[in-house]
């Protein structure tokens, strides 16, 4: 009688999405191809029934103050690892001289920090999955400040190479847990602006780092060591700033499920068996996610690593002129991830990719050969798409993830694709050697126009084709299907206590 009470307890559902195995017959893979093209543009019912969700408003009303304290926390972290990354981009002229090493070589330090990216990844992605997002994120912060000191304290280039492939691993662990912690506890209809301020951390990080060369690697002895020393102070405050928050609620959830489910005599699934299952589902969504963030972070890295040394030994702009369009680049590029990401809401994801990819692909030739005060306006539109259409990828990856697995499937799919896309400045920078033109010296520099050309024109044409061929699960209409997650919870939870109390008072 009691085994009989005991099985009759149902086990509480994944609360999401979660995907069907994917079928290879002719029938699926046509079907699949077909809507493709008839699921890329909403549809006029889609449009009218959900045309209240322009206005971001009533969607941030939404948020209250604890997860808005886990948004801008996430958000901080993201923006501090760029900082981190790009004070190394903004000072390569610089680096190269102290280190007695030519710009390629220095560039090699910034494919390190991509390629380590993954283990971080793998690292701080799995801890969070399983032991939620706050101690491995305060982990991740706490070794920033560290490696962040160290970095200010290097002597030789093998050196500056160990730290640099130590903060790869660092810088890898952040992305996973900071998206879940912005995200999961985050209204529906609010997503989609979230996940592009969230995502434009990145380029806010870069545009204080261009701030602060300026202001202070440029003005006292030190340089740029002392960014670090700065850096490292900040990254202290975002350790116990993460720390004197609490979990999300969606792990609390999670937590609560397994505790119900031992209280009632059923022995929850192990996180290892739910992660086998997952993968045997998701597996070609993973390929897919690697492809995809490929394809972005060769997009972004290809526009941004080598464009202050084009502006400074190509175009031969004064600190002062370069520090100006790197920081209209930059204000364009938080623009447009806001923009874009709330309206990926409406129009869909990978429509709103394949709009950017568009937009940025014609801004090419003025973004790379505009010589006069134009390019102003060409780099900060150029930088509106190519940010606009990473500002979708923090809700396209948390809404093509596993429920139970965002952490890790986030992170090591944007961060493999790092991997994938890890030599892109030094990939430019030996193309380079191909185009050699002299400056007002008459020295021989490479042209680093039309090599940004020609690498930003092969990424948004695989772009465009690898959004439209991809999945989508457009997540519009969530809140509904979130209420009625919660409303399932709830009974279920219910039911499961009611049943032990049952079994109690049986035995």
């Amino acid at each position: 009688m009691l085994d009989e009470e005991l099985q009759s307890i149902k086990i509480l559902p994944t609360h999401g999405r979660v995907m069907n195995p994917p079928s290879f017959t002719p029938k699926a893979i046509g079907e699949y191809l077909k809507t493709r093209v008839t699921d890329l543009v909403p549809s006029r019912e889609y449009v009218a029934a959900n045309r209240h969700l322009l206005n971001p408003l009533p969607g941030l009303r939404e948020i209250r103050g604890k997860q808005w304290l886990f948004i801008l926390c996430a958000f901080m972290g993201w923006t501090w690892d760029a900082f981190d990354f790009f004070t190394i981009s903004l000072n390569i002229d610089t680096l190269s001289k102290q280190l007695d090493k030519n710009v390629t070589d220095i560039t090699w330090a910034i494919t390190l920090v991509l390629m380590f990216r993954t283990v971080g990844a793998l690292v701080f992605g799995f801890l969070g999955d399983k032991y939620g997002t706050k101690w491995p994120f305060v982990v991740n912060l706490g070794l920033m400040a560290a490696i962040q000191l160290g970095t200010s304290f290097i002597k030789t280039f093998p050196q500056f190479l160990g730290v640099r492939a130590a903060f790869g691993i660092v810088m890898g662990g952040i992305y996973g847990n900071a998206a879940a912690l912005a995200l999961d506890d985050c209204p529906p209809r609010a997503k989609g602006f979230i996940s592009g301020f969230l995502q434009q951390g990145y380029a806010f990080g870069y545009l204080l780092a261009v701030i602060f060369v300026r202001a202070l690697a440029d003005t006292q002895k030190h340089s740029w060591r002392a960014m670090y020393w700065f850096a490292a102070c900040v990254s202290v405050i975002l350790t116990i700033s993460r720390a004197l928050l609490p979990e999300t609620d969606a792990f609390q959830k999670k937590v609560l499920e397994v505790q119900l489910q031992k209280e009632a005599g059923i022995t929850p699934e192990s996180f290892k068996s739910k992660a086998g299952k997952a993968l045997k589902i998701y597996w070609l969504v993973m390929i897919y996610l690697i492809l995809l963030m490929a394809g972005f972070n060769f997009m972004s890295h290809g526009s941004q690593d080598l464009f202050p040394t084009f502006l400074t030994k190509q175009l031969e702009f004064s600190k002062n002129r370069s520090t100006v369009t790197n920081c209209v680049a930059n204000i364009g590029a938080i623009i447009g991830g806001l923009v874009i990401g709330h309206f990926s809401n409406f129009m869909g994801r990978r429509l709103s990719i394949m709009i950017c990819c568009v937009g940025g692909a014609a801004l090419i030739y003025p973004w790379a050969f505009v010589r006069n005060g134009g390019i102003n306006a060409a780099v900060f539109f150029l930088q509106f798409f190519v940010q606009g259409a990473f500002g979708v990828i923090p809700a396209h990856l948390s809404e093509l993830a596993h429920p139970e697995f965002k952490s890790f499937i986030v992170g090591v799919a944007y961060q493999l694709g790092n991997l994938a896309s890890s030599a892109s400045s030094t990939i430019e920078s030996q193309l380079g050697k191909n185009f050699p033109i002299k400056n007002s010296m008459g020295v021989t520099i490479h042209d680093y126009g039309k090599v940004m050309a020609i690498f930003m024109s092969v990424v948004f044409c695989y772009n465009l084709f690898i959004a439209f061929i991809g999945p989508e699960n457009r997540n519009i209409e969530s809140d509904h299907l979130d209420k009625l997650a919660n409303e399932e919870f709830d009974r279920d939870s219910k039911f499961i206590v009611e049943k032990k109390e049952h079994i109690d008072e049986s035995l």
